[in-house]
């Protein structure tokens, strides 16, 4: 028999206590945070020196770096975007796109290849044009921060002849500033799924062809990169004229939840608790404390532990050295609000608009429904999409997903609308930062954007040696 708490009458016993729990720890943190704030530089460095020497004492002193190592020592060390392509030889620019609502997004491209000759900056190169998306609570570093280049899917694509554009979600590293509003206010603050959709993606899909004087381009998105793709062409037709193919890594629409089941019933049995855990504003921000005082490798196995207690995953195709390297580079701010939102879509299965009414119970069906939230339409996507899922992935439901998206339809080369290729033993991080991506992911995306593409002939045979080539 299941013990009901009265002031959480949809919670059992244990939930109560985890929320309890929760709140005990959130608490603690935010204490700790507000300390290290005033701490001087060099005693923050004494914690990070101590932790290190603890690491070193239990696991063993390291062996003589490998080039692969000191690589990856750059990537962790690296600042940013800038400093991530310096390290392999390539330039970039920065962009900024004003969303409709005010936003400012800092977009990156790389459109040259290492020796060849720079055109200026912002001028159209005549080469293909591919936009790549981030996931949840990351920004465009998560696509450079890889320990070698033949593995890291931007610089493959340039190296391919394509014009290669990245973007950022509003709030992120890249993009945390508003024409009217202060990024400390909740306002700024105050968005969804839904705002990616309406604004962020359309804005710089159509900043990007202005600059680039091109008619289409190809999107790969990446976890949320991919739900923020399905829900911006679901809701503007006139938008999957501008993408001509739609390449989705570890695809995202209404995953089963969490792994941790007293989490995941806490969180489905009321998704808005998590403004009472974190507030109105962004989510997580303590993380990039931990990481200035841990040293890197138990910060990574920190990383470790809880995307295992989550969500089941292990990391075993991701190399020791590649997850310190990358892990440095894998958490950017987000809007509670936007992840209240995927704990709606969670608890309802269904792809859903954000729903400010979603505050009790489940809602009932039929006739006693008192209303129907909006879902995102995504059936009536046109544009062609590739579904590259790991069949280890915990947040992957291909058969849930395929029915979510447009079925029996040919695109115009012929081939089915949407295609679904299995990544045997990939996890969802695999996707990304994997030891074998460029034989099992690169080869998939560069053959989505290839037959899509309205320029071939601009595109090298080829780009890096190996199994990457076009």
């Amino acid at each position: 028999m299941t013990l009901r708490v009265p002031l959480f009458g949809r919670l059992s016993f244990r939930e109560y206590s985890s929320l309890i729990l929760g709140f005990i720890f959130i608490a603690f943190e935010a204490i700790l945070h507000f300390i290290i704030l005033f701490l001087p530089t060099p005693v923050i460095m004494f914690f990070y020196n101590r932790s290190r020497a603890i690491y070193h004492k239990v696991v063993g002193v390291p062996k003589v770096k490998s080039t692969d190592r000191l690589t990856a020592e750059s990537v962790l060390k690296a600042k940013d975007f800038e400093e991530l392509c310096a390290i392999f030889g390539y330039e970039h620019e920065e962009h900024l796109v004003l969303t409709k609502d005010g936003y400012l997004l800092g977009i990156h491209r790389l459109s040259t290849r290492k020796g060849e000759k720079r055109e200026r900056i912002g001028a159209s190169t005549g080469k293909p044009v591919v936009y790549l998306h981030h996931g949840l609570l990351m920004n465009s570093e998560i696509w450079v921060c890889l320990s070698d280049e033949e593995r890291c899917l931007p610089f493959v694509l340039v190296e391919c002849g394509f014009d290669v554009w990245l973007g950022n979600n509003r709030g992120n590293k890249y993009s945390k500033k508003h024409i009217r509003v202060n990024p400390n206010s909740r306002t700024f603050w105050d968005y969804s799924i839904d705002e990616f959709a309406w604004h962020d993606i359309p804005d710089s899909i159509e900043y990007i062809l202005e600059t680039t004087k091109e008619e289409s381009l190809g999107y790969v998105g990446f976890s949320q990169g991919t739900a923020q793709a399905f829900a911006a062409l679901s809701i503007h037709p006139k938008l999957n004229e501008r993408v001509n193919v739609f390449v989705a890594i570890a695809p995202a629409i209404s995953p089963e939840g969490l792994q941790a089941p007293v989490i995941d019933a806490l969180m489905k049995s009321s998704p808005t608790l998590l403004y009472l855990f974190f507030g109105r504003k962004s989510i997580l921000s303590s993380a990039t404390m931990w990481q200035s005082i841990l040293y890197p490798p138990i910060f990574a196995k920190l990383i470790d532990i809880s995307l295992g207690f989550l969500f089941d995953w292990h990391g075993v195709n991701i190399s020791t050295s590649q997850k310190i390297a990358a892990y440095a580079h894998l958490y950017s701010y987000t809007s509670v609000k936007a992840v209240v939102h995927w704990f709606q879509i969670m608890r309802t299965s269904r792809f859903l608009m954000y729903d400010d009414e979603l505050i009790g119970p489940v809602r009932l069906s039929g006739s006693d429904a008192t209303y129907r939230p909006a879902r995102f339409p995504t059936k009536n996507i046109v544009t062609p999409i590739v579904l590259l899922w790991g069949d280890s992935d915990s947040l992957v439901d291909i058969d849930a997903m395929l029915k979510q998206l447009p079925a029996g339809r040919t695109n115009k080369e012929g081939g089915e609308s949407v295609v679904a290729k299995r990544l045997r033993g990939y996890e969802h991080l695999d996707c990304l930062w994997g030891k074998d991506v460029h034989v099992d992911v690169i080869p998939e995306v560069l053959d989505a954007l290839k037959s899509h593409c309205e320029k071939r002939e601009k595109l090298l045979v080829n780009g890096f040696k190996g199994p990457g080539k076009v």
